[in-house]
């Protein structure tokens, strides 16, 4: 029922580090604040279409909706997710989720 529209997200429990061009540590960030954007991402759909139409017009890039919202001045609402709610991108994300399937057989 959010005006904008809003994603699933878990907040960041790891310990972030910022790395150089050589992938040697060079600070700990503060992850508080920091949350993992999950899916599924849930807009008002012309929200969602004119915030996508604004980033193809100034050539920029996203790495998904909630990017290009955020990018069009709006703030999505951030849904607490589940960390069962796994999402597949790196080859390796595949293989967890084979085991996480196998594992609910």
């Amino acid at each position: 029922d959010d005006p904008v529209g809003g994603l699933l997200a878990r907040p960041v429990a790891a310990t972030l580090k910022r790395a150089d061009a050589e992938d040697r540590s060079l600070e700990t960030l503060d992850r508080s604040g920091l949350w993992l954007a999950q899916t599924p991402q849930m807009f008002r759909y012309q929200v969602l279409l004119d915030a996508l139409r604004d980033v193809e017009k100034r050539g920029g890039a996203v790495t998904d909706e909630a990017a290009a919202v955020e990018q069009f001045g709006l703030q999505p609402k951030l849904v607490a997710g589940a960390a069962t709610n796994i999402k597949i991108t790196q080859p390796e994300d595949l293989a967890f989720a084979e085991l996480w399937l196998q594992r609910g057989k």
